[in-house]
C-alpha cells in the first residue's frame, strides 16, 4: 500500500482504544460500528494479555463497513513473521484492504511477563521484516499488499520504519516527538501519533485522572521513559506517576478546543494522523467523549 495512498485512507484522524479487547465482543462490535459512523478515519487497538490482535481485528472488522482497523501493536514476541504476515494478508483480502498491521517490540516487562526474551528490539525487528518479506505469498489476496507501520520512538526505530514499512505509529508522545519523527521519516512515510485526550476542565482533577489512568503506568516502562529523556524530561517529571509539566504534554485535557488544538499542533509538526485515545475515568470505553469532538475534529 502507497504512503499517500493510506493517509488518505485513514484521514487526519482516528481513535487508539486499549480496552476494546476487556469487553465483550458484543460490546466492542457496537463501540466500533459507532466510531466509524462519527467519522473518524482508523481504529487503532492494542494488544493485551487478554486479546490477541488478528482474531481482534477480524472481529472488529466484521462490525464496520469502511473503517480502517488497525494493530497498535501487534507484538513481535508473540507471534512468528510467518503467522503474521498470513494473517494480515488474509484480513486485507476479506475486508477489502480496511487492515493496518502495526507492528512493535514491546517492552521487556511486558514481554518477560509472556514467556519470552526481550533482546535487541531494532535487530528483532529487523529480521521479523526480513521473515515477513520471505514468506510465502499462495493463497488469496488484497488488490494491494497489506499495510503496515512500527511502533517507533528512537531515531534508529524510526529509520527502520521509513525504509523497511509505510510509516510509523509512536505511542505516548508529545507534538515535539512528532516534529522530529517527521524530520527522520522525510515528506513520504506515514506518521501517525497517539494522542490521550481528556475532556475535563479542572486541573487538579484532570492531572489526578490522567495519571490514574494513563501516565502512572506507562512511565514504569524504560522505553517511554527513556524517550522522554530524549524531549527533555528527567526523573522529577517520571516520580509520582508524573510531573504537571510531563501529563500536559503527554494528555491533551480541557475542553473541545483544547483537544482541538493538540490536535492540530501534531499535524502542524507533521503528522498525516493524528489517533485520539480517550481515557475514562469510569473505567468506561470513553464513547461519549468521542461523540463530542467528532463535530470539532472531523467538521461532521
Amino acid at each position: 500500500m502507497q504512503h499517500e495512498s493510506l493517509a488518505a485512507r485513514i484521514g487526519r484522524v482516528g481513535v487508539w482504544h486499549g480496552g476494546l479487547g476487556r469487553v465483550p465482543a458484543a460490546v466492542a462490535r457496537r463501540a466500533a460500528a459507532e466510531i466509524e459512523q462519527l467519522g473518524y478515519g482508523a481504529l487503532w487497538f492494542a494488544e493485551t494479555p487478554v486479546n490477541e490482535s488478528m482474531s481482534q481485528a477480524a472481529l472488529l472488522l466484521a462490525a464496520t463497513q469502511r473503517i480502517t482497523v488497525a494493530t497498535g501493536i501487534a507484538n513481535i514476541w508473540v507471534r512468528d513473521a510467518s503467522a503474521a504476515h498470513a494473517g494480515a494478508r488474509a484480513l486485507a483480502e476479506a475486508y477489502d484492504g480496511r487492515f493496518l498491521l502495526g507492528l512493535g517490540a514491546s517492552h521487556a516487562p511486558l514481554v518477560g511477563a509472556r514467556g519470552h526474551d526481550y533482546a535487541k528490539p531494532l535487530a528483532a525487528m529487523r529480521a521479523y521484516l526480513d521473515a515477513m518479506d520471505e514468506a510465502p505469498d499462495d493463497g488469496p489476496t488484497a488488490a494491494a499488499a497489506p499495510g503496515r507501520v512500527l511502533a517507533a520512538l528512537g531515531p534508529k526505530m524510526l529509520e527502520l520504519a521509513r525504509d523497511r514499512t509505510a510509516g510509523a505509529h509512536p505511542y505516548f508522545v508529545t507534538p515535539e516527538h512528532t516534529a522530529r519523527a517527521r524530520e527522520i521519516l522525510g515528506a513520504g512515510p506515514l506518521l501517525a501519533p497517539e494522542q490521550a485526550v481528556l475532556l475535563e476542565s479542572d486541573p487538579a482533577t484532570a492531572r489526578a485522572l490522567a495519571r490514574a489512568h494513563h501516565t502512572r503506568f506507562y512511565l514504569q516502562l524504560p522505553n517511554y521513559t527513556g524517550n522522554l529523556r530524549r524531549l527533555g524530561f528527567g526523573d522529577e517529571d517520571f516520580a509520582d506517576g508524573g510531573s504537571d509539566r510531563l501529563v500536559d504534554a503527554i494528555v491533551a485535557w480541557g475542553d473541545v478546543d483544547a483537544v482541538r488544538r493538540r490536535v492540530q499542533q501534531h499535524h502542524d509538526a507533521g503528522a498525516d494522523h493524528v489517533a485520539l485515545q480517550p481515557l475514562a475515568a469510569d473505567g468506561g470505553l470513553g464513547i461519549e467523549q468521542l461523540r463530542e469532538l467528532a463535530p470539532v475534529l472531523l467538521g461532521s
